[in-house]
């Protein structure tokens, strides 16, 4: 790796190989595109660089002068890419991770503390999150990957495809006996907040919409919501991974287990040109 601008890298292969051919070869474009940096160069500096001769390039007095700057940083190089890849091995590094609640808890949170054990500086910073405003976190800058929906992803960010949440009607255990019909026309559905549909979406695929009461209860919050429906306030719909502690439990049950609704989900993530170990580690412990 360099980080010598491309004219100065060509520059310095010319001097090491001693041909612009050679040069083309070492840096893997042609020699017409190694000439063209030498030129630029020497345009930038008004001076020539090179001289011809049967030997090879030779390098003019102003030549040397630059070879002598590009020495001195090549040394400041080296101890530079040596500080930053002991920074990314020896300094603490905070992810942050925005998204549903019920996903982070029963899913990402236990799948990414195992990471720990091969890099023990990492932290997380988990933002349980149960509104669409995690698309805006990730934009901001707010945290470094984002759960979202499957048709927020934008042309501008990566992603990878995760399992989809499957997600079942759920009631409390003191209704098991009771018919699902019969709950669904006489019991509230308890919901996040007023433009929260995914009850409705729910139904609405069962042909169930027209039998509920669209008077509902509201509590932002995915355990006030599992507290509400233990205690007997009404229905709602919950992801399957998270709500079966509590099925196990028996505080709730599932109103019809042959009923679900699959929320299509991604991790997302803004481009990056390298990934460190630690990000491709995350990426790929969450399926």
């Amino acid at each position: 790796m360099s980080l010598l601008s491309p004219p100065l890298e060509a520059f310095w292969a010319v001097v090491r190989k001693g041909t612009v051919q050679d040069a083309s070869f070492i840096l893997g474009i042609t020699q017409t595109g190694v000439t063209q940096r030498i030129r630029s160069l020497e345009r930038q500096l008004k001076t020539t660089l090179f001289i011809r001769s049967r030997k090879g390039m030779r390098l003019t007095t102003e030549g040397e002068a630059l070879l002598q700057f590009v020495k001195s940083s090549l040394d400041i190089e080296g101890v530079a890419l040596s500080k930053i890849q002991r920074a990314a091995k020896d300094s603490i590094i905070e992810v942050g991770i925005s998204g549903p609640s019920s996903i982070l808890r029963s899913r990402v949170i236990p799948n990414l503390i195992g990471l720990k054990t091969n890099f023990p500086l990492l932290h997380f910073r988990f933002d349980l999150s149960d509104t669409e405003s995690n698309v805006d976190k990730l934009k901001t800058g707010f945290c470094d990957f984002a759960i979202l929906e499957h048709h927020h992803v934008t042309r501008e960010m990566d992603s990878k495809i995760i399992k989809a949440e499957r997600y079942l009607l759920y009631g409390p255990a003191s209704w098991k006996r009771r018919l699902f019909t019969e709950i669904l026309k006489t019991e509230s559905i308890i919901d996040f907040n007023p433009s929260d549909n995914m009850t409705f979406n729910f139904l609405d695929k069962y042909k169930l919409k027209n039998l509920v009461k669209k008077e509902r209860h509201f509590a932002n919050n995915t355990d006030a919501l599992t507290s509400m429906i233990i205690n007997g306030l009404g229905f709602s719909v919950l992801a399957e991974e998270y709500a079966a502690a509590f099925v196990k439990r028996g505080e709730l049950i599932k109103l019809n287990a042959d009923f679900f609704y699959d929320y299509k989900i991604a991790l997302v993530w803004y481009p990056r040109h390298e990934k460190p170990e630690y990000f491709q580690a995350i990426i790929k412990a969450l399926v």
